[in-house]
């Protein structure tokens, strides 16, 4: 089993204007992969092609040894948008079971699912609410459920915790490091830099360009500065 996700010379653009220039990445199994960038950066296209929804305009890319775009890859890829796809006229629990019956689950493995998956993002007792009467805060953390409701070997997580209150956060946060040591490659998309720190390894995007990349560790010691925050400024984070 080679890496988990391959992304090789991928550009894409929009018309005349270049979102993503050149991305090269390599994403190993057991690892948590942070994207951070400020917003517009190309981070969420970049997500979108490793999911498949959206094609590189040049270069390709590779999961789990199989080229993207891939229907069947969908088993076992969980991904969590930056907007919440969900039904708001159904409850939490039927949102949980739709999603659930798109994979090939077994009845009673079903049922373990979204009882996992709605104890841990915290709605077990919100499940027969119907999606409409959600708080935000619950829409995402709904959304986290979804993308872990078949228990995928990769796991895509755009902004996951945003708009989540911090006891809550760090519990989602202590899981994902549980999920990891499962073997499950796990990318993050955030713009905050405490969640930066808990990555594997780090990429910092802008204006559709990785402008470095490694531990948190190794990135601090190459700019010789202790936190994160300097360290995208000094990378050339600071251009808006």
């Amino acid at each position: 089993m080679g890496s988990t996700i391959v992304i090789k010379d991928v550009s894409k653009s929009f018309g005349k204007k270049e979102v993503l220039n050149n991305i090269n990445l390599t994403m190993e199994p057991g690892q948590i992969y942070g994207l951070i960038g400020p917003s517009g950066s190309g981070k969420t296209t970049l997500v979108k092609i490793i999911v498949g929804m959206d094609r590189p305009s040049q270069g390709h890319v590779q999961v789990l040894d199989t080229p993207v775009p891939n229907l069947k890859l969908l088993q076992n890829i969980g991904y969590m948008a930056q907007a919440d796809a969900l039904y708001p006229d159904l409850t939490g629990e039927e949102n949980l079971a739709f999603f659930a019956s798109l994979f090939e689950l077994k009845k009673d493995v079903k049922k373990k699912r979204i009882a996992y998956a709605s104890e841990l993002v915290n709605l077990t007792t919100h499940l027969k609410k119907k999606v409409q009467d959600y708080s935000g805060g619950m829409k995402r953390r709904l959304s986290l459920a979804v993308a872990l409701i078949q228990d995928p070997q990769v796991l895509i997580l755009d902004e996951p915790t945003v708009g989540i209150d911090p006891a809550l956060r760090q519990s989602i946060w202590a899981e994902i490091q549980r999920l990891k040591t499962t073997g499950k490659t796990i990318v993050v998309t955030t713009h905050v830099m405490d969640e930066a720190e808990r990555c594997d390894r780090l990429a910092m995007v802008r204006d559709g360009e990785i402008i470095t990349s490694g531990s948190p560790a190794e990135l601090k010691k190459q700019f010789a500065i202790t936190s994160l925050e300097e360290v995208f400024l000094k990378a050339g984070g600071n251009k808006q």
